[in-house]
């Protein structure tokens, strides 16, 4: 009698524990059931900040001279700049940077015999901030016209931005998401299943490249400041429960 009801609770035992397993099995893949989908924002835009810097130098034997010779060049650039229609208030210039140059003479074999100075050499930069964007392009092409005037002046290419980039991330983000969420439901649907609630999220890196170029997509994002007409693009990560 007692080995019968041994076995039986034996029996009973392993069938509970069969089903508290299969149970657990079942419970754990129905947490697994889950569909990532990544949505995309992009949008293009135009700049409404330009940046546009240049450099002239100078030089002379002496100091003195070098410096009388750059300040009449800034007077003249500065002139030369106002009268293109850019306000005081937009050009910049930096401070002076100076060299000692020398010439290295050398002797027969090749070994440096002396080396002679031959004077001093001065560099200033000036730099214009303005949301005109058009007028100061043209400006910025028109450079050469300072090189006529006897001005040593080196012309850099313009640097494009975007004063409202914070809002239009926002407005991306939702796009981005919104697409995400698209792609959930039409993939559980066509699977049969309905879709469940939002586990994970995650937003991808920030990309701002010109338009219609051939720009690769960095992994830490670009940030393209050479086009005035820029594409921005942003993804998002989705991970919904499936039931």
């Amino acid at each position: 009698m007692k080995n019968n009801v041994s076995t039986l609770i034996m029996a009973l035992a392993i069938i509970i524990a069969a089903f508290l397993f299969s149970s657990a099995f079942k419970n754990r893949n129905q947490s697994n059931d889950t569909i990532s989908v990544t949505g995309l924002g992009k949008q293009d835009f135009t700049s409404d900040l330009i940046v546009w810097s240049g450099s002239f130098s100078r030089k002379s034997y002496t100091l003195k001279e070098a410096y009388a010779s750059l300040d009449i060049d800034r007077e003249s650039i500065k002139k030369y700049l106002v009268s293109k229609g850019i306000g005081n208030d937009e050009i910049v210039f930096s401070a002076v940077n100076f060299n000692k140059d020398f010439q290295t003479t050398y002797n027969e074999n090749g070994t440096t015999r002396e080396q002679i100075f031959t004077g001093f050499s001065l560099t200033q930069n000036v730099t214009i901030q303005s949301k005109n964007v058009n007028k100061i392009e043209n400006i910025s092409r028109q450079s050469s016209e300072l090189i006529n005037t006897g001005i040593e002046f080196y012309s850099n290419p313009p640097e494009y931005y975007y004063t409202k980039l914070a809002e239009l991330k926002i407005k991306m983000i939702a796009e981005a998401t919104k697409d995400a969420q698209t792609r959930a439901k039409s993939i559980a649907e066509n699977a049969g299943a309905d879709l469940g609630n939002l586990k994970k999220s995650d937003m991808g890196v920030f990309q701002i490249t010109g338009q219609n170029s051939s720009e690769d997509f960095s992994y830490g994002g670009s940030f393209n400041t050479t086009s005035k007409n820029k594409t921005a693009s942003i993804t998002v990560k989705l991970v919904y429960q499936v039931d």
